[in-house]
């Protein structure tokens, strides 16, 4: 099993570390940079290839956790990036429903098994005590566009003073040739695009408006776009840019060709301790960037965690994210991850990000939500409230240790909440052997590698859907909604 690379490695191996990483950056900044707009893009425009959008479909994912561990791991479909988890949206609490069992398990292609068994939790005694081998380190790909001016990165444990991103109608749909489906959702779809003028892939999520605001979504849509037009760091989601016509809006976003965290935790059944810790990281990480801007992300879940080709990953979907200076009270999110005082409809800070980072550290090595309990949203909430966890014994415990200072109800006692804020989880003995400042800039491989070909708008890890029969091209004249939607 390979390495996780927490340890700082020896001097006599940065020569070929930093060789690596140079002919990886100029690979990678090819197939992260942000599309040209219309009035920078080149005549290269005239090559772009014309691509027949699949209607080929294959059933999404379930994400209802089953209630015990099977003896040998079940394996999976490729991964969806919009999955059936139950959320709740503001001012909308109604009973979700109970998933199916029979979508709890599905199969992988088998040339990805090997790779899928180099995670999967062997089951035996002391396993996180064993060392990884073949230490290699990875290169993180670009996030910066060319073209795009941005600040010089800061500490990540300082609040950053950085400009905001302009990204007001900077494209049109004729910008782009649509290719197939990645995921759906209540408002719209994510779909796999090319850039007419660059020739790289994107990822365009496309929010019908009327839906929007039937279902009384037009704060958190407005509040997902300011979101990610702050904020920019390793581990979260960039977005290029925004545009919108009579019936729809557009965020042109990344595309990560990985899939779902969610995706590759069921087909493994469950994380060995070394690689719950390196995901767990980076998303602490990331949830440390955002406090530092004031933000809540509120909806963390292995579900809006997407892997790169690289294995590192990226924070999605900020639909529920919100800039809160001191406490909000509006009750939202999914149902396995709200901390009690949001579910006692409390005033709430940007604690509840760190209980559910517990909760997600807890799903990673278990299988499964301490407080699931067959689907049933309201029973999830009585056994969030009665506040009562039970540790299986195979949990390392310093992973325990942390967990219970994440999952409790005390604030005064919850890490995170404290006087050293996001230091207190950095500092603590589950993390002891993490080197941050390499990982930060992504010098860490990570344990698993998706088995994907990077920058030519491999889909291969996500499921397939019937493709939608609207032309987004069609043009009534008729825009209700577009007051409500300004920024865009």
């Amino acid at each position: 099993m390979p390495t996780l690379g927490f340890l700082k490695k020896k001097k006599k191996e940065k020569d070929s570390l930093h060789a690596r990483k140079d002919s990886s950056q100029s690979a990678d900044s090819r197939n992260h940079s942000e599309p040209p707009t219309p009035t920078t893009a080149s005549t290269s425009a005239t090559t772009a290839q014309s691509f027949q959008v699949s209607s080929d479909s294959r059933s999404s994912v379930s994400t209802a956790p089953p209630p015990s561990i099977p003896s040998n791991p079940a394996v999976a479909e490729p991964m969806a990036l919009v999955s059936d988890r139950p959320m709740i949206p503001e001012q909308q609490q109604q009973p979700y429903p109970t998933p199916s069992p029979e979508h709890q398990h599905q199969q992988l292609p088998q040339s990805h098994q090997s790779n899928i068994n180099s995670i999967i939790n062997p089951h035996q005694p002391n396993e996180y005590d064993r060392p990884y081998q073949n230490a290699a380190l990875q290169s993180a790909p670009q996030l910066d566009g060319p073209g795009q001016q941005q600040p010089q990165q800061q500490p990540q444990t300082q609040p950053q003073q950085q400009q905001v991103r302009s990204t007001k109608g900077k494209y049109s749909l004729s910008d782009f040739v649509l290719q197939r489906t990645l995921g759906t959702g209540s408002f719209g779809r994510v779909h796999l695009v090319q850039s007419r003028h660059n020739l790289r892939f994107y990822a365009i999520k496309v929010l019908k408006k009327a839906q929007v605001v039937k279902m009384k979504q037009v704060e958190h849509t407005n509040d997902e776009r300011k979101m990610l037009q702050k904020v920019k760091h390793p581990f979260l989601i960039t977005l290029w840019g925004t545009f919108q016509d009579n019936k729809n809006l557009y965020m042109v976003m990344d595309f990560i060709e990985g899939g779902e965290l969610f995706s590759l935790l069921r087909k493994s059944q469950r994380f060995p301790n070394p690689v719950a810790k390196f995901y767990a990281a980076e998303v602490a990480l990331a949830l440390e960037y955002l406090h530092s801007h004031s933000i809540i992300y509120r909806d963390l879940k292995p579900e809006n965690l997407l892997l790169d080709r690289h294995g590192h990953l990226k924070i999605t979907d900020f639909g529920f994210a919100k800039e809160v200076p001191d406490i909000t009270w509006t009750l939202c999110g999914t149902p396995d991850y709200l901390a009690p005082e949001v579910v006692s409809s409390k005033g709430y800070n940007k604690s509840v990000d760190w209980w559910s980072l517990g909760i997600l550290i807890f799903e990673m090595l278990c299988g499964y939500t301490p407080f699931w309990d067959g689907g049933s949203p309201m029973k999830i909430y009585e056994n969030i409230l009665k506040g009562r966890v039970k540790y299986p014994a195979f949990i390392h415990p310093d992973a325990q240790d942390l967990l219970q200072q994440l999952i409790t109800p005390d604030l005064t006692k919850r890490l995170g909440n404290l006087l050293h804020g996001s230091e207190d989880i950095k500092n603590h003995q589950w993390f002891a052997e993490v080197n941050w400042e390499r990982l930060a800039r992504k010098d860490i491989e990570a344990p698993y590698v998706p088995p994907v070909r990077g920058g030519v708008g491999d889909a291969s890890q996500f499921d397939r859907y019937p493709e939608d029969t609207e032309d987004y091209t069609k043009n009534d004249g008729i825009d209700q909604y577009g007051h409500l939607f300004s920024e865009f």
